[in-house]
């Protein structure tokens, strides 16, 4: 898919949504780039205010800190704070959130009191084969992050971060087989109750996912109108 950037006539608002390992970070950062969007990444923007003096971020530090886990409250509060900072104003991809039915009423609540809509739920699909294989080749930079995969996904030269030049990379302690099939597990009891409210909101999109990144990234341009 072309590398070019194509701005917006009004903002997008999209969810991407799947189970773990079906692609949804790596499509949020291509749509990223492509029309110019901020990319929120659940992950991300927790341990970015983690790191910030204010209460929220001292709450959260203290929580993960201990190796725990942030509410529900604490999520929607971030993502509230996060939508209404200057860069998602032309637009925001959610990635990661919400994850849960409560989460998912919270967002539609938040964006009711900004007088915001969403324009796209996207849940992208993937065999639960394929999703084990994708995450037990994956791995990232260790210092910007970037994703790459053992098959799918190498940097363009060997050990070299395409993004920051890094020869440092990591793989999760948790990306292994049996964690991942939990993983999906807990994916079908907490956030298949996400889809069928966001299909009742007339919002949900799928798109099969199984094909080359750039194929997949297509049929997504395609539902939200960039060409």
């Amino acid at each position: 898919m072309p590398r070019n950037v194509t701005r917006m006539e009004k903002p997008l608002r999209i969810v991407l949504t799947g189970a773990p390992g079906c692609g949804k970070g790596t499509q949020a950062r291509l749509l990223r780039d492509r029309a110019h969007i901020c990319h929120l990444s659940t992950g991300e923007m927790l341990r970015a205010e983690a790191l910030k003096d204010t209460p929220l971020g001292r709450e959260l530090k203290i929580v993960l800190d201990k190796g725990g886990f942030a509410t529900d409250e604490m999520i929607i509060q971030m993502v509230s704070f996060r939508i209404d900072e200057p860069d998602c104003q032309n637009g925001f991809i959610l990635d990661g959130f919400p994850r849960t039915l409560p989460q998912a009423e919270a967002l539609e609540e938040i964006l009711k009191q900004k007088n915001i809509n969403l324009d796209h739920v996207i849940k992208i699909q993937v065999p639960d084969e394929v999703i084990i294989d994708r995450i037990l080749g994956r791995y990232t930079c260790a210092v910007c992050g970037e994703g790459y995969h053992d098959k799918n996904l190498k940097p363009k030269v060997a050990g070299v971060c395409d993004k920051c030049g890094s020869t440092k990379f990591i793989k999760r302690a948790d990306d292994n087989r049996e964690t991942v099939k939990n993983r999906l597990v807990n994916y079908r009891q907490l956030t298949y109750p996400t889809i069928s409210y966001f299909e009742k909101l007339g919002l949900l999109r799928c798109v099969d996912g199984t094909g080359p990144i750039e194929a997949t990234a297509a049929k997504i341009a395609a539902i939200i109108g960039l060409q």
